[in-house]
């Protein structure tokens, strides 16, 4: 298990983050050899034993590659199963009462779909935010997308790293880089991909292409 500071040193170097449940786990190795930087085991519905085993396989997985692993909501089960980071939604744990559960010994990512919520993340002790859903997505039922505006307004103020999120894949990535994200979420583009490696190796050239160029604000 990484500190935070390493944790958080690796994470402004990532590009591409992979989110998945555990009946996903055969895409996670394809998607390291194609570039991922990050995996987050996100399954609100299993049971805490069934999410330590999944996260203990995969931290291993992330371990091989130089990879973060991360686990969703659960402070407590991160720290039990040697995660590097926490993500937390806006409906989870507040951020602060989170970093009083986990100190220094984890990393904390928080979800933002708004201005004021990424203005929010910036002032938390949070050490990254994701941005979005940028587009729909039906992995996120009812969220409403928010289109490419708060993307904007992130690379144009934050100081912190953060992340698009959102129905970002391959057709669509360029469009998000160009508004200035420099490293997208992606599930179902990886997930659902007949060849995830590729699809991951897709994703991070595009990402590090419109890097070059910087963002058409």
């Amino acid at each position: 298990m990484s500190t935070r500071a390493d944790a958080a040193e690796r994470l402004r170097a990532a590009r591409l983050y992979l989110v998945l449940e555990g009946s996903a786990a055969s895409a996670v190795a394809p998607a390291l050899r194609g570039g991922a930087d990050i995996v987050q085991l996100r399954d609100k519905d299993a049971s805490d034993e069934s999410i330590l085993a999944a996260a203990r396989d995969l931290r291993e997985m992330c371990r091989a590659h130089g990879a973060l692993f991360v686990v969703n909501d659960r402070p407590d089960l991160a720290l039990e199963c040697g995660a590097d980071a926490v993500h937390l939604g806006q409906h989870d744990a507040p951020v602060e009462e989170a970093r009083a559960a986990v100190g220094d010994r984890l990393a904390i990512g928080v979800s933002t779909h708004s201005v004021e919520q990424i203005a929010a993340a910036e002032d938390s002790s949070a050490d990254y935010f994701v941005v979005g859903p940028v587009h729909e997505t039906p992995t996120k039922p009812g969220r409403p997308a928010v289109g490419l505006e708060p993307v904007r307004y992130a690379a144009s103020t934050a100081s912190k790293t953060w992340f698009a999120i959102g129905g970002i894949d391959a057709g669509n990535v360029a469009e998000v880089a160009a508004a200035g994200a420099r490293r997208v979420v992606v599930v179902r583009a990886i997930r659902d991909a007949d060849d995830p490696e590729s699809a991951a190796r897709m994703l991070r050239a595009a990402l590090e292409a419109e890097a070059a160029v910087g963002p058409a604000l």
